[in-house]
């Protein structure tokens, strides 16, 4: 049962930290290979990667040609990867007035060209050969359960999107799903305001998410006991959006 990804090797963008970093240390336990990204080194990823004997690569997710760049070198060196994990994403706490033409060019080029550059790059190679698994990274905010970050919220509705648009054009062979957390305590939940961390624990569960969590539902769907599911998004919310 601990074991359920043995055999695998796990791409996981974004995973210096967060969500990223607990779901390459829980792949590792269920058995995978994992190969750890970052938009650069850090002390963060030097340790985990260390603790988990895992292969890293360091690009810019936004740059098309380095993500193209780096993949070709990462495929070479690891014949096949089976499951890809798109973490890496950046955020900004700008409402839709306060937001400039920047700041919301900034987050899509992360969040939304950063995911379809790095499908782009691996997912041929996964249809060509015969099976792999994708998890996107949503989020809460895509649904409209929470107010501000309208940048942030608009480029992870278009994960959503994203998510289903590449599950018919890879169907069969890659079976592509998405992820939507909801509060989770994360670096970021540490610049919560107190109103904030109040509508967090306001969910049915009463609670904040462990990163944890989170990486048990996107390690299902990286798995072979997800056979049959592709083109969904998964709200793991401890109930948040229809508390009221």
């Amino acid at each position: 049962m601990r074991t359920f990804l043995e055999g695998k090797t796990l791409f996981i963008t974004g995973s210096s930290r967060g969500i990223g970093a607990a779901t390459a240390q829980l792949a590792k336990g269920y058995g995978a290979t994992v190969i750890l990204h970052g938009s650069k080194m850090s002390r963060e990823l030097k340790m985990l990667a260390k603790e988990l004997e895992a292969d890293l690569t360091i690009f810019d997710v936004s740059n098309a040609k380095a993500v193209e760049k780096e993949m070709k070198i990462l495929l070479k060196k690891h014949k096949r990867i089976d499951a890809l994990v798109n973490c890496a994403g950046i955020t900004n706490a700008h409402s839709t007035m306060e937001a400039t033409e920047k700041d919301w060019l900034d987050v899509y080029k992360v969040n939304v060209m950063g995911t379809a550059n790095v499908c782009k790059a691996l997912l041929p190679t996964m249809k060509k050969q015969g099976g792999g698994r994708v998890v996107n990274i949503s989020s809460i905010r895509a649904y409209g359960v929470t107010s501000g970050r309208a940048p942030y919220s608009a480029s992870k509705a278009a994960i959503i999107n994203l998510t289903c648009v590449l599950a018919k054009e890879f169907a069969p062979e890659v079976c592509v799903n998405a992820v939507s957390p909801g509060f989770t305590r994360t670096d970021m939940s540490k610049t919560w305001s107190k109103e904030q961390v109040k509508k967090a624990k306001s969910s049915l569960l009463g609670r904040i998410a462990e990163p944890e969590e989170i990486a048990e539902v996107i390690l299902f769907l990286c798995s072979d006991r997800s056979s049959f599911v592709t083109g969904q998004t998964f709200l793991v919310d401890g109930g948040i959006s229809i508390a009221g």
